[in-house]
């Protein structure tokens, strides 16, 4: 864990210029079970927002949401808590979408119109 950005600890390892080296596959691999479990956690709870929710996330998922924190760079976990959100609302739209559209469909077959 010695990669992660907030993280003083001199044992972290430097590139030979002097800048961090990036996680390796196995950083990232632990990284992403981490989030794969800490959003189990949110769904089984029904909680979207982990940023809006925070202290709800930190009474019901707080195990996992230390667990995934202390896997991944606080920008990971930032990216992903936003990302999680977007994703959420763009289901949510395009569902609506399909709905409207069907609904707009069966009014215009019920008028006569029928599909090429």
């Amino acid at each position: 864990m010695g990669w992660l950005p907030w993280s003083s600890d001199s044992t972290t390892p430097k590139a030979s210029d002097g800048g961090r080296i990036a996680p390796d596959r196995t950083s990232r691999e632990k990284c992403w079970e981490g989030r794969d479990n800490f959003f189990a956690c949110l769904d089984k709870n029904e909680i979207v927002d982990s940023i809006k929710e925070d202290k709800e996330v930190r009474r019901k998922c707080g195990k996992e949401l230390a667990e995934f924190e202390g896997a991944c760079a606080k920008a990971w976990v930032k990216y992903f808590k936003e990302k999680r959100v977007m994703e959420y609302n763009r289901d949510k739209t395009i569902e609506r979408i399909k709905k409207e559209d069907a609904a707009k469909v069966a009014d215009l077959k019920s008028q006569g119109w029928t599909p090429r």
